[in-house]
């Protein structure tokens, strides 16, 4: 279906050419920042033409696995990607192993999967291109980049949505319900669904992360202003242990 949508086709052409080991910071944050925008007025579009149209899209699901190193904390950018495009998670931890069970309409879940999959490959580019700190604890480091990146692209993401949903709402008439108004509905569709197929979950604890990789990986992540740190804010998801 990616193929023969027009424009999840041309989101993924965007985020091939930021993926190009030969792009230029500047070049890799400029395909992905069009992709980002793209994909978030897709997404409204889509969801304002089903909750106005005659039927309504079901909510699915997908199980995603994550290998090391860095499991956890690659779910992490996958949780916070999901949450910011609607659609709600459960982490799975058995052992080692780490997946993420991702609840949302079929559209959302694609998009879901076409960003993530190009962030986790820029994600270990630049992580690769960036220098440990001499005296640093590598794990540590990088478990802490991988926040910063995280906390920028979930930062990037709920900005791009806000000016979407915006634009969508100055073109609805005054008895249409507003376009934030159907996002919430839709996404209270995919928490409705999680709870159903999992109706004892429990709120992930915060994870404290010692290292001091997050300001690199949050100017990695927020590559049009590498001059401001911010804070890792606690990620939004839940959790199932076993």
């Amino acid at each position: 279906m990616i193929d023969s949508d027009p424009i999840l086709a041309k989101v993924r052409k965007l985020l091939t050419l930021a993926e190009d080991p030969a792009a230029t910071p500047h070049e890799a944050e400029a395909c992905t920042a069009k992709a980002i925008q793209l994909m978030a007025d897709y997404g409204i579009d889509q969801a304002l033409l089903a909750h106005d149209g005659p039927a309504r899209h079901s909510v699915g699901d997908r199980v995603i696995r994550f290998e090391a190193p860095y499991a956890r904390d690659k779910c992490a950018l996958a949780s916070t990607i999901a949450h910011r495009t609607r659609c709600r998670c459960v982490i799975i931890q058995k052992g080692h192993a780490v997946s993420l069970h991702i609840f949302g309409v079929e559209v959302d879940l694609m998009c879901v999967e076409i960003l993530l999959t190009s962030l986790l490959l820029q994600g270990t580019r630049e992580l690769g291109r960036t220098p440990i700190p001499w005296g640093a604890h590598t794990a540590a480091y990088r478990r802490t980049w991988w926040a910063g990146f995280s906390a920028a692209i979930s930062r990037r993401l709920a900005e791009t949505e806000h000016q979407s949903v915006g634009a969508a709402d100055r073109g609805r008439s005054s008895d249409e319900m507003s376009a934030s108004l159907v996002l919430a509905d839709r996404s209270h569709e995919a928490e409705s669904a999680m709870n159903a197929h999992y109706p004892s979950l429990r709120n992930a604890g915060r994870r404290r992360l010692s290292g001091g990789g997050s300001r690199d990986g949050y100017a990695s992540g927020q590559k049009a202003d590498l001059s401001r740190g911010r804070s890792i804010g606690q990620q939004e998801g839940r959790e199932l242990t076993g």
